[in-house]
């Protein structure tokens, strides 16, 4: 499996709802797609970022499918016009953190 992890920080707070509506629209339409979650951050601290979604995704080919999406281009569109900045990781899960806990 893969998690895919974008942090979006919003030209203006207005556009969070319409972010949030886009992003969790897409769930359930993209093969390989197995979850999504997105939330919007309530803290405001100088550190943080607006928007946070997180995708669960079968490999890495469903990653690469997920990008290409018919699905997801209007999304990632939309989000480029309203965003200030992003930040992104995309990781492999495997036995050793798959079934551990974090330990920091």
């Amino acid at each position: 499996m893969v998690k895919h992890i974008v942090l979006f920080k919003l030209k203006d707070q207005k556009d969070r709802q319409r972010a949030l509506d886009a992003l969790r629209g897409m769930k359930g339409k993209i093969e390989g797609l197995l979850d999504l979650e997105a939330g919007a951050d309530f803290l405001s601290s100088g550190r943080s970022y607006d928007i946070a979604l997180i995708c669960t995704l079968q490999d890495k080919a469903a990653l690469d499918f997920y990008q290409a999406h018919p699905a997801h281009q209007p999304v990632k569109k939309l989000m480029h016009e309203i965003r200030e900045g992003s930040v992104a990781v995309d990781f492999e899960l495997n036995d050793y953190n798959s079934d551990k806990p974090c330990l920091l």
